[in-house]
């Protein structure tokens, strides 16, 4: 009774709660202890799930991530929801289309189909070229109009002449819906990893796995829909519109877009983070008299949309950077190392001790691409040369403190980000962001992204989480002054030149 009430009772109090990255803390996290308690400011920003840390599974690599999906796609009953930037258009995309159909056409053998299918993607992403992803999913939308849902996001900062000028590709520099998240019935994998083969073959990433974590599910299919809202829908023709009621995205008042779908989508936000305090405090009534209760793991759904006026993921992350004190060791790893200023100053103003990983300049995704994109990765070791040597390491004498290490490995592509948190005295991480955001401008201000923090006292959990670390960085090779003078890490003057002026869009 007191749960129905509950969950009657949040949307309502969500709406009235006007200013919640200043409301109290809820009254459940008060009881809780350990790891948790150093970490529970996070539920003041931004819903927490308490679940059982045996219900997390990270897993390690591209093929394992491609066959768990397909699989989970296959025994889907009621829902599937995916969201990345795009969807590719090779003979691995293919068959994870087919999965679909197949799931889609068992489901009508019932009288009344209970699957919904739902994709959320970027416009301009998934619209480049002929064959794209939205030519991969119109044969699904134009079989089954009733179960299929294609939303397209466009960025509300590509309109007017802008829009007009700046051509297929690189209108993508200006902003995309850049969240990954694939939910199967009430299981998600949240990742940085897109649906397209390289993905799924040799590109390096993170992903992890949450099985039958219901509250956890809905959040992101409420999420990913309200998303879905304010974006383009896809239809059978390959025409797009929105949504009746909807300010368009480029062709309507700008300001009115962005307050219209920052109001959808905190609405999602802030009715999970009420509801789940009101559960918290619920819940650990019985907590106080069953300490058996195995729900050892926190998630923490964290979501930065600038250009929508919602700036969650950044808070969080740039407190936990400020109060990373002495005792604490973070590995801090990017496909795309391109700080902000911000996250720049709070590394090196910290006590402590970073782990730097990225992508050596072969396995960037942009080495050996046609035209200006090729020199993408020269921009990255000057950035990083000047990150390392020039301005910050080395000047402020931070080399004992400050770790920076390159990934390597023959004929595949680094697209790795996220953190593992240790505190003094533990061997294991407590805590790991895990998602899309590169910890970058683009990921700041003009990408959307989603992550989550898991804080964890599952040790079986944080072991996972260390081999996850380990099996990443000793593919590793620890950057030293000596590192930028290989003839590989030259760096063309017009490539140091433009740098400055142009790091912001990559």
């Amino acid at each position: 009774m007191y749960r129905s009430t509950v969950l009657l009772l949040a949307p309502l109090l969500a709406e009235a709660d006007s200013a919640p990255l200043a409301s109290s803390r809820p009254p459940g996290f008060t009881g809780v202890e350990g790891l948790h308690s150093r970490f529970q400011w996070m539920a003041d920003h931004v819903p927490a799930f308490r679940v059982p840390g045996g219900r997390i599974r990270i897993l390690h690599s591209p093929d394992e991530f491609y066959q768990t999906m397909k699989a989970r796609i296959k025994t889907a009953k009621s829902r599937v929801v995916m969201a990345s930037l795009y969807l590719g258009t090779g003979p691995l995309e293919q068959d994870l289309v087919d999965c679909m159909e197949e799931a889609l056409e068992r489901s009508q053998e019932d009288h009344v189909p209970d699957l919904k299918v739902s994709f959320l993607l970027d416009y301009t992403r998934g619209s480049r070229g002929k064959h794209n992803s939205r030519t991969m999913l119109l044969p699904l939308l134009q079989r089954f109009p009733e179960q299929m849902r294609v939303s397209l996001y466009h960025t509300p900062d590509l309109r007017g002449l802008l829009r007009l000028l700046v051509p297929e590709r690189f209108n993508e520099t200006i902003g995309v819906q850049h969240i990954k998240a694939y939910l199967f019935d009430n299981s998600l994998i949240i990742s940085g990893a897109n649906l397209s083969d390289s993905y799924f073959t040799n590109r390096q990433d993170r992903y992890v796995l949450l099985e039958d974590c219901e509250e956890v599910a809905d959040f992101f299919a409420e999420l990913v829909g309200a998303v879905g809202d304010v974006s383009l829908q896809l239809q059978p023709d390959n025409s797009v519109h929105m949504m009746e009621g909807m300010v368009h995205p480029y062709k309507g008042n700008r300001a009115e877009f962005s307050a219209s779908a920052q109001r959808r989508i905190m609405e999602v936000v802030n009715t999970a983070r009420v509801r789940q305090s009101m559960l918290e405090a619920e819940c650990s009534d019985i907590l106080d008299s069953d300490r058996t209760m195995p729900n050892d793991t926190w998630i923490f759904p964290l979501v930065q949309m600038k250009p929508l006026g919602i700036h969650l993921d950044e808070q969080v992350t740039q407190r936990l950077l400020i109060e990373a004190g002495g005792d604490s060791v973070v590995y801090l790893t990017s496909g795309y190392f391109n700080l902000t200023c911000t996250y720049m100053q709070l590394v090196l103003g910290a006590a402590a001790d970073y782990r730097i990983l990225m992508a050596s300049p072969e396995v960037n995704g942009f080495f050996g691409a046609k035209g200006v994109a090729g020199a993408i990765p020269e921009a990255y070791v000057h950035l990083a040369r000047q990150f390392y040597k020039k301005r910050c390491v080395c000047q402020l004498g931070q080399q004992s403190r400050v770790h920076l290490h390159e990934y390597h490995r023959p004929n595949w592509t680094f697209h790795a980000k996220g953190l593992w948190y240790y505190v003094e005295g533990r061997d294991l991480p407590c805590l790991t962001l895990i998602g899309s955001p590169n910890f970058g401008y683009r990921s700041v201000h003009r990408d959307l992204e989603a992550q989550i923090a898991i804080v964890t006292e599952n040790e079986e959990l944080q072991m996972q989480l260390q081999q996850e670390q380990e099996v990443l960085y000793q593919s590793s090779t620890q950057v030293s002054n000596s590192t930028f003078n290989q003839p590989d890490r030259h760096v063309k003057l017009w490539v140091q030149l433009v740098t400055p002026l142009i790091k912001n869009f990559f």
